[in-house]
């Protein structure tokens, strides 16, 4: 079987930054001729930092880009049931993990699945897929889709991208809950509930599925700014990234869940996503 990303595809040019000044005039024109106050805005957030890494590896891409990254932050990945990832099957799989940090959570599993799979993509939202050097693994979707048609065309392609990527044989990542964890009643960082569209992807997929949990949460202020306003926790999420340097990110992974088990739920989604995420986050107990 061919683990080739995608033989078909046209490559395109890496835009060298994340986010200038030209993308934000482009998703608000009002800005267009602020420059300098635009620039003093992206290096508050930390963005100018984010933007000068991506730059220098971008032209190794993927998997490769992702290890890059993490090791001139100084980020290394701790990862517990190493075993589970020497029996993965060698066709398609899901992998289903929660989400307390944003985008290292999609850099983190590429850079430990796509060394063993190159094939391996994740589902991600666009601000995430803001990464170009990590399109080829990423598959974009917007979460905020709503009503908008030309948001919930991007939506609709990314869920075909991903039908076609499982039954092709090849692996793909889910963050079910669609958005950064957050605090919730009861004072717990958790991720809000898994999202049924996914879940019901994972069921109709019926391919074994592989949770992974990461340990550990964003900073307080993230997550007092998301109780205020999601945007303002947005806008937050360079500078959590940069926190983060000099660390190192815990992941378990969990024992592979066969198709059969998945199958035994019927189409009663709501069980289905109880019983992965309860699953995923059954690991956060490993030390």
């Amino acid at each position: 079987m061919s683990t080739n990303i995608d033989d078909k595809k046209v490559e395109t040019p890496i835009k060298r930054s994340v986010l200038d000044y030209d993308d934000i005039v482009a998703m608000v024109p009002k800005a267009a001729g602020h420059r300098k106050l635009i620039n003093r805005l992206l290096h508050w957030l930390s963005v100018d930092k984010v933007n000068d890494v991506h730059d220098r590896y971008c032209d190794n891409p993927g998997p490769e880009f992702s290890r890059n990254l993490l090791k001139d932050f100084d980020i290394n990945l701790r990862v517990d049931g190493r075993e589970v990832l020497d029996s993965l099957p060698d066709g398609a799989f899901i992998t289903v993990s929660n989400h307390p940090f944003g985008a290292l959570d999609g850099i983190s599993l590429i850079a430990l699945m796509g060394t063993l799979r190159p094939d391996f993509k994740v589902m991600v939202n666009m601000v995430l897929n803001r990464i170009s050097a990590m399109r080829p693994n990423f598959i974009a979707v917007d979460a905020l889709a709503s009503d908008d048609p030309a948001k919930q065309t991007v939506s609709k392609k990314g869920i075909m991208e991903a039908i076609r990527q499982v039954r092709s044989g090849h692996p793909l990542g889910f963050f079910p809950a669609g958005a950064v964890s957050k605090i919730n009643r009861s004072l717990r960082i958790e991720d809000r509930e898994w999202q049924p569209t996914i879940i019901r992807l994972v069921r109709q997929m019926g391919v074994p599925v592989v949770p992974i949990y990461f340990h550990g949460h964003n900073s307080a202020l993230f997550n007092i700014l998301g109780v205020i306003s999601w945007q303002l926790r947005t806008l937050r999420l360079p500078t959590e990234v940069w926190r983060k340097c000099h660390s190192t990110i815990h992941i378990s992974v969990g024992d592979i869940i066969p198709a059969e088990k998945i199958k035994e739920f019927g189409d009663n989604d709501k069980a289905l996503g109880e019983f992965l995420k309860a699953s995923t986050y059954e690991l956060r107990k490993r030390k």
